[in-house]
């Protein structure tokens, strides 16, 4: 009886251990699946450029300082700074207490180190180090104290030590890994961890239970997911699939309709975004024939019918651009009218000496048809908005050869040979002085090839200023200009359409519009 007892006993305990174990509380462990839109050429900020890069680095890196959701900056690992009253020397007075994620101390030489690497041309940084400006000096003054000297005065530096290019990196990791490899094991300070980087095929974050230093842009002190797994879905029409299937739980930049569709299901959420610094747009050369006539550029400008572009490729989920910086971006002036006019457009063209007979298809000057040769990327749905292009500027009698860019690198050739009319690129960033490069002289994305006195000292000043009002002025006035030269046909202020799961919580996105703030992120469990 006793040994019958003892077997009915354990038998029990089994038995109850079986269904405490089917009752146990679902694991703490929790993974948030997040799509990326375009496979980087590189993942290291400060050498690569990509806005694709800062979507998982924001969380692996904090900066010096943040901008909030107002624009204003705010405290990150600095937790105070004064700007000299020449504005030649920037001095940031430094968090204590802060460690790398393998265990560096963060301190003034750290920021030093990093900074100096970005500057170095070794490094051969693609946007980091524009973003600096003239900054030539990173002095330590003590362990929590640097300060930064320019060769000019430089307003845009602020917003450039507040993005993910600027991050700061554990000298440690830098000094073992190099550049050619850094960019496979980077360490930051930030809540999540770089965990893994398989090029190409995903990334993987894990939480960093150690993070207790985050600025107030942040409302988690601490991340609420143990891991996000970052994987790439270049082709638009695998983004939607990935969604339905549950493979992802977030993705940016859904093709409209996709968005629509997917708006209206409750297993998803549809989170639009503004994306502030320069819209979907055309570049127009004033150096080749016939762009290099003002009257041939305004006719292209005032015959494209933006808002039919928009409704067509976009499901009127943007809106028409009307400036060289977007409507979210600080200092925007609307510049270019929004509405179409063709018989303007028309009457321009005669007046510039390209006639069209009932008999002829194209117009003509000394026998010669008028041509334009348009250069667009491949992503973004370029090439759509250049075939609607096409189709408009062909109705009034304009033959256009529409070649696609087959990448970054590409667009950068078409530009350095010059051979195109109009060619696009652009570029996202919350400081109006992204401009500066597309419009100065010596600019390195000066597309239009336009040499303006004016358009220099106009950038020149508002890059030099430190007065916000004055600033405000020079752009509006530069943006004019701009708009007067016909420099520049604005299609489509960007959107990012980003669809989560209805199980995401907490998503939003900071003041560049492109990077989330994954601390605040939470799963709903089902």
């Amino acid at each position: 009886m006793r040994m019958i007892g003892a077997r009915l006993l354990a038998a029990g305990l089994m038995l109850c251990g079986l269904l405490a174990a089917c009752a146990a509380p679902p694991s703490t462990v929790s993974e948030l699946r997040y799509g990326l839109t375009l496979v980087p050429t590189g993942l290291d900020p400060h050498i690569n450029a990509s806005s694709e890069l800062g979507i998982p680095l924001r969380s692996v890196y904090d900066t010096l300082i943040f901008r909030d959701a107002r624009g204003r900056f705010v405290p990150g690992l600095a937790r105070a700074w004064t700007i000299s009253t020449d504005g030649l020397s920037y001095t940031f007075s430094l968090r204590a207490g802060v460690r790398f994620h393998d265990g560096t101390p963060f301190d003034a030489e750290a920021v030093r180190i990093n900074l100096e690497r970005i500057l170095s041309p070794e490094t051969k940084s693609q946007k980091a180090r524009f973003m600096l400006g003239p900054l030539t000096g990173i002095d330590v003054l003590d362990a929590l104290t640097v300060r930064l000297t320019l060769s000019e005065p430089f307003a845009p530096l602020l917003d450039a030590l507040s993005q993910p290019y600027c991050g700061i990196a554990s000298p440690t990791a830098l000094a073992q890994w190099g550049n050619a490899d850094y960019q496979f094991h980077q360490v930051g300070t930030g809540p999540y961890r770089f965990a893994e980087y398989i090029s190409g095929d995903h990334l993987t974050l894990e939480r960093n239970p150690d993070y207790a230093w985050g600025p107030s842009i942040y409302h988690n002190r601490k991340a609420a997911v143990e891991r996000i797994v970052f994987r790439f879905y270049a082709d638009p029409a695998t983004r939607a699939p990935a969604l339905l299937s549950g493979e992802a739980d977030v993705m940016g930049e859904l093709p409209p309709q996709d968005a629509l569709r997917l708006k209206q299901d409750p297993a998803f959420q549809l989170i639009p975004v503004p994306i502030p610094g320069q819209p979907l747009a055309l570049y127009l050369n004033t150096e080749a024939p016939p762009t290099d006539d003002l009257l041939v550029r305004q006719a292209l400008i005032l015959s494209a019918d933006r808002q039919a572009i928009i409704d067509t490729i976009f499901g009127g989920l943007s809106p028409v651009a009307t400036s060289p910086i977007s409507s979210s971006t600080w200092g925007f002036v609307e510049v270019v009218p929004a509405a179409q006019d063709t018989a303007r457009a028309e009457a321009l063209l005669d007046e510039a000496g390209w006639h069209r007979t009932a008999a002829s298809e194209w117009r003509t000057k000394n026998g010669t048809p008028l041509t334009v040769e348009v250069v667009v990327p491949p992503w973004g749905f370029n090439p759509q908005v250049g075939q609607m292009l096409e189709q408009q500027w062909e109705a009034l009698g304009i033959q256009v050869n529409l070649t696609q860019g087959a990448s970054f690198a590409a667009l950068r050739e078409a530009q350095a040979a010059g051979k195109y009319n109009l060619l696009s690129v652009n570029l996202s960033g919350a400081d109006p002085d992204l401009l500066r490069p597309f419009f100065m002289s010596d600019g390195s994305y000066n597309l239009s090839r336009v040499a303006d006195a004016q358009l220099d000292a106009l950038f020149g000043d508002a890059a030099r200023t430190s007065d916000s009002a004055e600033r405000v002025r020079l752009m509006a006035e530069a943006q004019q200009r701009v708009a007067a030269l016909a420099l520049v046909l604005p299609v489509r202020d960007y959107v990012n359409l980003n669809v989560a799961r209805a199980a995401v919580e907490g998503l939003s996105y900071d003041a560049q519009g492109w990077f989330p703030l994954l601390i605040d992120v939470s799963l709903k469990q089902p």
